[in-house]
């Protein structure tokens, strides 16, 4: 292959990447749909984990459970949809505290990043779709001063 030609590929590679991550801006929640399905954790007591119905109707619904020593001690309702901005949200309301709305910034074709700065902690939601059916949960922020984050790996189960 030539310059032209090499370049060429070049050029095409990299607008297909700034085409995946610009679905952040069409708002699809087809374009999370890799979320879908069964993630067991894989710290953790048995039960613990998170579950997200397949994309239909414009909406994906997740629910997630902690489990600690056979009780259930933390849990969260989720909603991923377009809002009137036209922009992927997760509508996150955890067990004991108030709906917050993180908005997408970024998407990939295995990850998407939601972001909320003026949310108390976190102000970032992450999940990153790994190899061999893994699934890791990350959110990050700024909590009495200092950045935090915490990973939250999952596996895929049937």
């Amino acid at each position: 292959m030539h310059l032209k030609g090499a370049a060429r590929v070049l050029l095409l590679s990299v607008g297909a990447l700034l085409s995946v991550d610009a679905m952040a801006a069409d708002g699809s929640v087809e374009s999370v749909a890799w979320l879908a399905g069964c993630w067991q954790a894989e710290k953790g007591d048995a039960g613990s984990g998170e579950h997200w119905l397949p994309p239909a109707g414009g909406t994906m619904f997740g629910v997630s459970r902690t489990v600690k020593n056979g009780k259930t001690v933390e849990f969260e309702f989720v909603q991923l949809r377009t809002n009137a901005a036209g922009k992927l949200v997760f509508i996150a309301l955890p067990s004991g505290q108030k709906e917050a709305t993180f908005v997408a910034s970024s998407i990939t074709e295995n990850s998407v990043t939601f972001e909320n700065p003026q949310h108390d902690f976190p102000q970032k939601v992450i999940y990153r779709l790994q190899p061999e059916g893994r699934l890791v949960a990350r959110i990050e922020g700024t909590r009495d001063g200092k950045v935090r984050g915490m990973d939250f790996p999952m596996q895929r189960v049937s």
